[in-house]
Protein backbone atom coordinates (compact mmCIF):
# COMPACT_ATOMS: atom_id res chain seq x y z
CA UNK A 1 0.00 0.00 0.00
CA UNK A 2 1.43 3.19 -0.86
CA UNK A 3 0.79 6.26 0.56
CA UNK A 4 1.57 9.50 -0.69
CA UNK A 5 1.57 12.36 1.27
CA UNK A 6 4.16 15.51 1.26
CA UNK A 7 5.24 18.17 3.81
CA UNK A 8 4.23 21.37 2.85
CA UNK A 9 4.52 25.06 4.47
CA UNK A 10 1.14 25.52 4.77
CA UNK A 11 1.45 29.13 6.62
CA UNK A 12 -1.29 28.12 9.98
CA UNK A 13 1.50 28.19 12.80
CA UNK A 14 0.82 25.82 15.78
CA UNK A 15 -2.79 25.42 16.37
CA UNK A 16 -3.16 26.31 19.77
CA UNK A 17 -0.41 29.65 20.32
CA UNK A 18 -0.73 31.76 17.22
CA UNK A 19 -2.65 34.85 17.65
CA UNK A 20 -3.96 37.53 15.15
CA UNK A 21 -3.07 41.47 15.90
CA UNK A 22 -5.78 43.51 14.24
CA UNK A 23 -5.62 47.13 13.83
CA UNK A 24 -9.25 48.74 13.04
CA UNK A 25 -10.03 51.75 10.89
CA UNK A 26 -9.30 50.63 7.44
CA UNK A 27 -12.03 50.00 4.98
CA UNK A 28 -11.82 46.74 2.73
CA UNK A 29 -11.15 48.21 -0.84
CA UNK A 30 -10.52 45.63 -3.91
CA UNK A 31 -11.16 42.12 -5.05
CA UNK A 32 -11.07 38.96 -2.82
CA UNK A 33 -11.57 35.46 -4.22
CA UNK A 34 -13.73 33.06 -2.56
CA UNK A 35 -12.09 29.49 -1.73
CA UNK A 36 -13.83 26.31 -2.40
CA UNK A 37 -16.54 25.60 0.70
CA UNK A 38 -15.34 23.01 3.69
CA UNK A 39 -18.74 22.22 4.04
CA UNK A 40 -18.67 20.75 0.75
CA UNK A 41 -15.33 18.90 0.54
CA UNK A 42 -15.43 16.98 3.40
CA UNK A 43 -18.70 14.63 2.48
CA UNK A 44 -17.15 14.58 -0.79
CA UNK A 45 -13.87 13.25 0.71
CA UNK A 46 -15.83 10.99 2.48
CA UNK A 47 -17.59 9.67 -0.66
CA UNK A 48 -14.45 8.28 -2.05
CA UNK A 49 -14.83 5.80 0.66
CA UNK A 50 -17.84 4.22 -1.18
CA UNK A 51 -15.09 3.24 -4.52
CA UNK A 52 -12.04 1.43 -5.49
CA UNK A 53 -11.38 4.11 -7.95
CA UNK A 54 -9.62 7.23 -7.56
CA UNK A 55 -12.02 10.00 -6.86
CA UNK A 56 -10.05 13.92 -7.98
CA UNK A 57 -11.56 16.79 -5.83
CA UNK A 58 -10.60 20.26 -7.08
CA UNK A 59 -11.08 23.58 -5.23
CA UNK A 60 -10.69 21.62 -1.94
CA UNK A 61 -9.78 24.45 0.76
CA UNK A 62 -6.65 24.43 2.67
CA UNK A 63 -7.47 24.15 5.83
CA UNK A 64 -7.76 22.18 8.92
CA UNK A 65 -10.70 20.22 9.08
CA UNK A 66 -9.44 19.02 5.37
CA UNK A 67 -5.86 18.38 6.70
CA UNK A 68 -7.49 16.30 9.10
CA UNK A 69 -10.11 14.51 6.88
CA UNK A 70 -6.89 13.84 4.72
CA UNK A 71 -5.23 12.19 7.83
CA UNK A 72 -7.90 10.07 8.54
CA UNK A 73 -8.38 8.68 5.49
CA UNK A 74 -4.79 7.71 5.33
CA UNK A 75 -5.22 6.29 8.37
CA UNK A 76 -7.88 3.81 6.78
CA UNK A 77 -5.21 2.69 4.04
CA UNK A 78 -6.74 5.35 1.39
CA UNK A 79 -4.13 6.68 -0.78
CA UNK A 80 -4.15 10.85 -0.79
CA UNK A 81 -2.39 12.37 -3.46
CA UNK A 82 -2.46 16.05 -3.11
CA UNK A 83 -1.51 18.83 -6.11
CA UNK A 84 0.94 21.47 -6.16
CA UNK A 85 2.06 24.62 -7.28
CA UNK A 86 -1.30 25.68 -9.70
CA UNK A 87 -3.05 22.39 -8.56
CA UNK A 88 -2.58 23.32 -4.83
CA UNK A 89 -6.22 22.72 -4.58
CA UNK A 90 -6.66 19.06 -5.86
CA UNK A 91 -6.36 16.14 -3.91
CA UNK A 92 -7.07 12.55 -5.42
CA UNK A 93 -8.21 9.95 -2.97
CA UNK A 94 -7.77 6.47 -4.41
CA UNK A 95 -9.44 3.76 -1.45
CA UNK A 96 -8.71 0.68 -3.19
CA UNK A 97 -6.71 -1.11 -0.04
CA UNK A 98 -8.63 0.45 2.50
CA UNK A 99 -8.03 -1.76 5.73
CA UNK A 100 -9.20 -0.07 9.00
CA UNK A 101 -12.52 1.50 8.99
CA UNK A 102 -12.57 3.43 12.12
CA UNK A 103 -12.04 7.04 12.99
CA UNK A 104 -9.53 7.39 15.99
CA UNK A 105 -10.86 9.77 18.19
CA UNK A 106 -7.39 11.43 18.30
CA UNK A 107 -7.81 12.22 14.53
CA UNK A 108 -11.09 13.69 14.81
CA UNK A 109 -11.07 15.53 18.67
CA UNK A 110 -10.96 18.46 16.70
CA UNK A 111 -13.60 18.19 13.79
CA UNK A 112 -17.28 18.02 13.74
CA UNK A 113 -17.87 16.12 10.70
CA UNK A 114 -16.35 12.98 11.70
CA UNK A 115 -19.50 10.98 11.17
CA UNK A 116 -19.73 11.26 7.47
CA UNK A 117 -17.43 8.81 6.85
CA UNK A 118 -19.92 6.32 9.26
CA UNK A 119 -22.47 5.41 6.60
CA UNK A 120 -20.00 5.18 3.51
CA UNK A 121 -18.33 2.73 5.79
CA UNK A 122 -20.65 0.66 6.22
CA UNK A 123 -22.03 0.75 3.22
CA UNK A 124 -18.76 -0.23 1.47
CA UNK A 125 -16.96 -2.32 4.51
CA UNK A 126 -19.72 -3.86 6.14
CA UNK A 127 -18.21 -2.50 9.37
CA UNK A 128 -17.00 0.95 11.26
CA UNK A 129 -16.44 2.20 14.61
CA UNK A 130 -16.18 5.84 14.42
CA UNK A 131 -15.56 7.91 17.46
CA UNK A 132 -17.98 10.41 18.71
CA UNK A 133 -17.41 14.06 17.09
CA UNK A 134 -15.73 16.52 18.75
CA UNK A 135 -15.35 20.54 17.17
CA UNK A 136 -16.31 23.25 18.97
CA UNK A 137 -18.23 24.05 21.53
CA UNK A 138 -21.22 25.39 20.02
CA UNK A 139 -23.90 23.23 21.72
CA UNK A 140 -24.37 19.55 21.32
CA UNK A 141 -25.37 17.91 17.77
CA UNK A 142 -26.84 14.48 17.88
CA UNK A 143 -26.17 12.16 15.81
CA UNK A 144 -29.20 10.14 16.99
CA UNK A 145 -30.51 11.42 13.50
CA UNK A 146 -27.28 9.67 11.74
CA UNK A 147 -27.99 6.41 13.43
CA UNK A 148 -32.01 5.63 13.44
CA UNK A 149 -31.36 6.69 9.89
CA UNK A 150 -28.68 3.26 9.92
CA UNK A 151 -30.81 0.99 11.81
CA UNK A 152 -33.64 1.87 9.40
CA UNK A 153 -31.05 0.62 6.88
CA UNK A 154 -30.84 -2.76 8.07
CA UNK A 155 -27.36 -1.75 10.19
CA UNK A 156 -26.79 -2.96 13.69
CA UNK A 157 -25.12 0.00 15.80
CA UNK A 158 -23.67 -0.14 19.37
CA UNK A 159 -21.66 2.27 21.28
CA UNK A 160 -18.83 1.41 23.78
CA UNK A 161 -15.91 3.37 24.81
CA UNK A 162 -16.65 6.82 23.21
CA UNK A 163 -17.35 5.06 19.88
CA UNK A 164 -19.95 4.00 17.13
CA UNK A 165 -19.77 0.88 16.34
CA UNK A 166 -21.97 -0.71 13.51
CA UNK A 167 -22.67 -3.59 11.27
CA UNK A 168 -24.29 -4.64 8.07
CA UNK A 169 -23.61 -7.56 5.59
CA UNK A 170 -25.52 -5.31 2.89
CA UNK A 171 -27.82 -2.10 3.68
CA UNK A 172 -31.39 -1.90 2.23
CA UNK A 173 -33.42 0.19 0.69
CA UNK A 174 -35.92 2.29 3.57
CA UNK A 175 -37.92 5.10 3.76
CA UNK A 176 -36.22 7.70 6.67
CA UNK A 177 -37.74 10.44 7.65
CA UNK A 178 -35.88 12.86 9.83
CA UNK A 179 -37.62 14.00 12.92
CA UNK A 180 -35.35 16.98 12.33
CA UNK A 181 -33.76 18.55 9.59
CA UNK A 182 -29.88 17.41 9.69
CA UNK A 183 -27.31 18.22 6.84
CA UNK A 184 -24.28 16.07 7.70
CA UNK A 185 -27.55 13.03 8.38
CA UNK A 186 -28.81 13.67 5.06
CA UNK A 187 -25.02 13.49 3.80
CA UNK A 188 -24.60 10.42 5.59
CA UNK A 189 -27.71 8.33 4.90
CA UNK A 190 -27.71 9.58 0.88
CA UNK A 191 -24.03 8.16 0.93
CA UNK A 192 -25.27 4.61 2.61
CA UNK A 193 -27.95 4.89 0.79
CA UNK A 194 -26.42 4.21 -2.71
CA UNK A 195 -24.95 0.87 -2.24
CA UNK A 196 -27.62 -0.17 -0.15
CA UNK A 197 -29.96 -2.90 -1.94
CA UNK A 198 -33.40 -1.40 -3.64
CA UNK A 199 -35.02 2.94 -3.27
CA UNK A 200 -34.25 4.52 -0.56
CA UNK A 201 -36.24 7.17 0.70
CA UNK A 202 -35.42 9.98 2.77
CA UNK A 203 -38.15 13.14 3.95
CA UNK A 204 -37.15 15.73 5.84
CA UNK A 205 -33.63 16.31 4.49
CA UNK A 206 -31.59 19.37 4.23
CA UNK A 207 -31.52 21.92 1.34
CA UNK A 208 -28.19 23.80 1.94
CA UNK A 209 -26.30 23.65 -1.31
CA UNK A 210 -23.61 21.46 0.33
CA UNK A 211 -25.83 18.55 0.03
CA UNK A 212 -26.62 19.21 -3.44
CA UNK A 213 -23.05 18.91 -4.30
CA UNK A 214 -22.28 15.98 -2.54
CA UNK A 215 -25.21 14.09 -4.86
CA UNK A 216 -23.75 15.73 -7.97
CA UNK A 217 -20.28 13.89 -7.17
CA UNK A 218 -22.40 10.72 -6.08
CA UNK A 219 -24.26 10.42 -9.64
CA UNK A 220 -21.02 10.68 -11.48
CA UNK A 221 -19.73 8.21 -9.63
CA UNK A 222 -22.57 5.93 -10.74
CA UNK A 223 -24.98 6.64 -8.35
CA UNK A 224 -28.80 7.13 -8.97
CA UNK A 225 -29.71 9.98 -6.94
CA UNK A 226 -32.94 12.43 -7.22
CA UNK A 227 -34.27 15.52 -5.36
CA UNK A 228 -31.10 16.49 -3.56
CA UNK A 229 -31.41 20.12 -2.34
CA UNK A 230 -35.48 19.51 -1.61
CA UNK A 231 -37.07 18.08 0.96
CA UNK A 232 -37.46 14.28 -0.31
CA UNK A 233 -34.46 12.74 -2.02
CA UNK A 234 -34.69 9.37 -4.04
CA UNK A 235 -31.64 6.75 -3.92
CA UNK A 236 -32.10 4.03 -6.27
CA UNK A 237 -29.10 1.45 -4.57
CA UNK A 238 -26.30 -0.22 -7.07
CA UNK A 239 -23.71 -2.75 -6.69
CA UNK A 240 -20.70 -0.35 -7.21
CA UNK A 241 -19.84 2.94 -7.70
CA UNK A 242 -16.49 4.06 -9.91
CA UNK A 243 -13.98 7.00 -9.88
CA UNK A 244 -14.97 10.48 -11.10
CA UNK A 245 -13.36 13.91 -10.97
CA UNK A 246 -15.48 17.00 -9.51
CA UNK A 247 -14.91 20.58 -8.51
CA UNK A 248 -15.96 21.54 -5.10
CA UNK A 249 -18.79 24.51 -5.13
CA UNK A 250 -17.24 28.08 -3.45
CA UNK A 251 -17.41 28.41 0.13
CA UNK A 252 -20.66 30.80 0.64
CA UNK A 253 -19.84 31.31 4.30
CA UNK A 254 -16.66 32.61 3.45
CA UNK A 255 -18.08 34.45 1.00
CA UNK A 256 -20.76 36.03 3.44
CA UNK A 257 -17.53 37.18 5.85
CA UNK A 258 -15.96 39.08 3.42
CA UNK A 259 -19.67 40.57 2.35
CA UNK A 260 -20.27 41.57 6.05
CA UNK A 261 -16.79 42.34 6.55
CA UNK A 262 -16.83 45.51 3.75
CA UNK A 263 -20.31 46.78 4.83
CA UNK A 264 -18.99 46.97 7.96
CA UNK A 265 -15.90 48.60 7.48
CA UNK A 266 -17.57 51.20 4.83
CA UNK A 267 -15.42 49.49 2.47
CA UNK A 268 -16.20 49.01 -2.04
CA UNK A 269 -15.40 45.22 -2.05
CA UNK A 270 -15.60 42.79 -4.94
CA UNK A 271 -16.13 39.59 -3.89
CA UNK A 272 -15.52 37.22 -6.50
CA UNK A 273 -15.56 33.27 -7.20
CA UNK A 274 -18.51 32.77 -5.34
CA UNK A 275 -22.08 31.84 -5.86
CA UNK A 276 -24.94 34.59 -5.06
CA UNK A 277 -27.54 32.25 -5.45
CA UNK A 278 -26.34 30.48 -2.42
CA UNK A 279 -26.20 33.99 -0.95
CA UNK A 280 -30.39 35.32 -0.69
CA UNK A 281 -30.87 35.06 2.86
CA UNK A 282 -28.00 36.93 3.47
CA UNK A 283 -27.68 39.30 0.78
CA UNK A 284 -31.28 40.63 1.27
CA UNK A 285 -30.74 41.06 5.22
CA UNK A 286 -27.74 43.38 4.52
CA UNK A 287 -30.05 45.40 1.67
CA UNK A 288 -32.58 46.12 4.85
CA UNK A 289 -29.42 46.99 6.97
CA UNK A 290 -28.49 49.54 3.91
CA UNK A 291 -25.91 48.16 2.34
CA UNK A 292 -25.26 48.14 -1.31
CA UNK A 293 -25.04 44.77 -3.07
CA UNK A 294 -25.17 43.94 -6.25
CA UNK A 295 -24.54 40.33 -8.24
CA UNK A 296 -23.26 39.52 -11.37
CA UNK A 297 -22.13 36.01 -12.59
CA UNK A 298 -20.08 34.54 -9.91
CA UNK A 299 -19.62 38.06 -7.81
CA UNK A 300 -21.26 40.41 -5.11
CA UNK A 301 -19.62 43.93 -4.57
CA UNK A 302 -20.27 45.28 -1.38
CA UNK A 303 -20.80 49.17 -1.49
CA UNK A 304 -20.81 50.06 2.50
CA UNK A 305 -20.66 53.61 1.88
CA UNK A 306 -24.16 54.40 4.01
CA UNK A 307 -25.21 54.18 7.29
CA UNK A 308 -26.32 51.03 8.67
CA UNK A 309 -29.75 50.04 10.29
CA UNK A 310 -30.56 47.49 12.89
CA UNK A 311 -32.46 44.53 11.60
CA UNK A 312 -34.04 41.61 13.11
CA UNK A 313 -32.44 38.11 12.47
CA UNK A 314 -33.71 34.54 12.72
CA UNK A 315 -31.29 31.89 12.13
CA UNK A 316 -33.39 28.80 9.77
CA UNK A 317 -32.28 26.00 7.81
CA UNK A 318 -31.51 26.63 4.42
CA UNK A 319 -32.22 28.84 2.57
CA UNK A 320 -33.13 31.26 5.37
CA UNK A 321 -30.31 32.86 7.42
CA UNK A 322 -27.36 30.61 8.07
CA UNK A 323 -25.95 29.90 11.53
CA UNK A 324 -23.02 30.14 9.99
CA UNK A 325 -23.65 33.61 9.89
CA UNK A 326 -25.16 34.95 12.92
CA UNK A 327 -21.99 35.75 14.38
CA UNK A 328 -20.52 37.96 12.17
CA UNK A 329 -24.19 39.41 11.47
CA UNK A 330 -24.13 40.39 15.10
CA UNK A 331 -20.81 42.43 14.94
CA UNK A 332 -22.55 44.40 11.70
CA UNK A 333 -25.27 44.92 14.27
CA UNK A 334 -23.02 46.42 16.93
CA UNK A 335 -22.20 49.11 14.65
CA UNK A 336 -25.91 49.52 13.18
CA UNK A 337 -28.04 52.75 14.60
CA UNK A 338 -30.98 51.05 16.69
CA UNK A 339 -31.73 48.00 18.09
CA UNK A 340 -31.70 44.72 16.54
CA UNK A 341 -32.73 41.34 17.97
CA UNK A 342 -30.62 38.31 16.87
CA UNK A 343 -32.55 34.69 17.42
CA UNK A 344 -30.43 31.31 17.20
CA UNK A 345 -33.12 28.67 16.24
CA UNK A 346 -30.08 26.05 15.10
CA UNK A 347 -27.79 25.58 17.90
CA UNK A 348 -27.72 26.07 21.71
CA UNK A 349 -25.10 27.76 23.31
CA UNK A 350 -23.94 29.74 20.24
CA UNK A 351 -23.64 33.29 21.53
CA UNK A 352 -20.47 32.99 23.43
CA UNK A 353 -18.97 35.54 21.23
CA UNK A 354 -21.18 38.09 22.64
CA UNK A 355 -19.27 38.55 25.98
CA UNK A 356 -15.94 38.71 23.90
CA UNK A 357 -17.87 41.46 21.51
CA UNK A 358 -18.53 43.10 25.32
CA UNK A 359 -15.27 43.28 26.15
CA UNK A 360 -14.64 45.38 22.92
CA UNK A 361 -17.34 47.45 24.09
CA UNK A 362 -20.44 46.61 22.46
CA UNK A 363 -24.11 46.37 23.92
CA UNK A 364 -25.38 43.18 23.72
CA UNK A 365 -28.07 41.33 26.18
CA UNK A 366 -29.11 37.60 25.78
CA UNK A 367 -32.07 36.61 26.90
CA UNK A 368 -31.97 32.35 25.95
CA UNK A 369 -32.41 32.04 22.56
CA UNK A 370 -31.75 35.93 21.94
CA UNK A 371 -29.79 38.87 21.46
CA UNK A 372 -30.30 42.12 21.99
CA UNK A 373 -27.81 44.22 20.68
CA UNK A 374 -28.10 48.13 21.16
CA UNK A 375 -26.15 49.62 18.04
CA UNK A 376 -23.69 52.25 16.59
CA UNK A 377 -21.62 51.53 20.04
CA UNK A 378 -17.78 52.30 19.39
CA UNK A 379 -15.69 49.32 19.60
CA UNK A 380 -12.33 49.50 21.12
CA UNK A 381 -9.56 46.84 21.08
CA UNK A 382 -8.96 44.57 23.83
CA UNK A 383 -7.64 41.31 24.13
CA UNK A 384 -10.28 38.56 23.10
CA UNK A 385 -10.47 34.83 22.56
CA UNK A 386 -12.04 32.93 19.79
CA UNK A 387 -14.45 30.07 20.98
CA UNK A 388 -15.57 28.34 17.99
CA UNK A 389 -15.11 28.66 14.09
CA UNK A 390 -17.37 31.31 13.35
CA UNK A 391 -17.31 33.04 16.76
CA UNK A 392 -13.38 33.81 15.80
CA UNK A 393 -14.77 34.86 12.13
CA UNK A 394 -17.06 37.87 14.28
CA UNK A 395 -14.09 38.69 16.64
CA UNK A 396 -12.17 39.34 13.62
CA UNK A 397 -14.54 41.98 12.17
CA UNK A 398 -15.10 43.67 15.18
CA UNK A 399 -11.83 44.28 15.43
CA UNK A 400 -11.51 45.72 11.73
CA UNK A 401 -13.94 49.01 13.06
CA UNK A 402 -12.49 48.89 16.58
CA UNK A 403 -10.28 51.63 17.54
CA UNK A 404 -7.00 50.54 18.40
CA UNK A 405 -5.28 47.11 18.39
CA UNK A 406 -7.22 43.86 19.08
CA UNK A 407 -5.24 40.44 20.08
CA UNK A 408 -7.34 37.49 19.12
CA UNK A 409 -6.01 34.09 20.81
CA UNK A 410 -7.02 30.70 20.12
CA UNK A 411 -6.79 31.48 16.46
CA UNK A 412 -6.59 27.79 15.69
CA UNK A 413 -10.77 27.77 15.74
CA UNK A 414 -10.43 30.01 12.51
CA UNK A 415 -7.91 28.25 10.82
CA UNK A 416 -10.30 25.14 10.73
CA UNK A 417 -12.65 26.59 8.05
CA UNK A 418 -11.16 30.16 6.70
CA UNK A 419 -8.24 29.51 4.14
CA UNK A 420 -5.40 32.28 5.03
CA UNK A 421 -7.87 34.81 5.97
CA UNK A 422 -5.10 37.41 7.16
CA UNK A 423 -3.93 36.82 3.90
CA UNK A 424 -7.31 37.75 2.34
CA UNK A 425 -7.71 40.54 4.41
CA UNK A 426 -4.32 41.77 4.22
CA UNK A 427 -4.65 42.14 0.34
CA UNK A 428 -7.72 44.39 0.50
CA UNK A 429 -6.17 46.87 3.13
CA UNK A 430 -6.86 45.97 6.86
CA UNK A 431 -4.25 45.85 9.12
CA UNK A 432 -3.86 42.18 10.29
CA UNK A 433 -0.95 39.90 11.54
CA UNK A 434 -0.94 36.27 13.11
CA UNK A 435 1.61 35.86 15.73
CA UNK A 436 3.51 32.67 17.60
CA UNK A 437 4.29 32.59 20.71
CA UNK A 438 7.19 29.85 20.46
CA UNK A 439 7.03 29.12 17.21
CA UNK A 440 7.44 30.65 13.82
CA UNK A 441 4.55 31.59 11.72
CA UNK A 442 5.41 28.96 8.46
CA UNK A 443 6.08 25.23 9.49
CA UNK A 444 6.55 22.25 8.08
CA UNK A 445 3.10 20.12 8.51
CA UNK A 446 2.31 16.71 7.30
CA UNK A 447 -0.68 16.63 5.12
CA UNK A 448 -1.58 13.37 5.44
CA UNK A 449 -0.42 10.30 7.51
CA UNK A 450 -0.43 6.93 6.80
Amino acid sequence: MIHKFGVRSVGLGHPYMDKFVIRGGNPLLGTVRISGAKNAALPAMAAALLTEEPVILENVPQVRDIETERKLLAAMGAEVELGYGRAQHRTTICCRNLVNPEASYELVKTMRASTLVLGALVARMKHARVSLPGGCAIGARPIDLHLKGLERLGARIWQEHGYIEARAERLKGARVVFEKITVTGTEDLMMAATLAEGETILENCAREPEVGDLATLLNKMGAKIEGAGTHTIRVQGVEKLHGARHRIIPDRIEAGTFIVAAALTGGDLLVSGCDPRHLGALLQKLEECGVRVQTNGDSVRVTGDGPLRAADMVTEEYPGFPTDMQAQFMALATQAEGVSIVTENIFENRFMHAQELVRMGANIRIEGARAVVRGQTPLSGAAVQASDLRASASLVLAALVAEGETIIDRVYHIDRGYERIEEKLRGVGAQIRRIGEFLPKRVATPVAAG
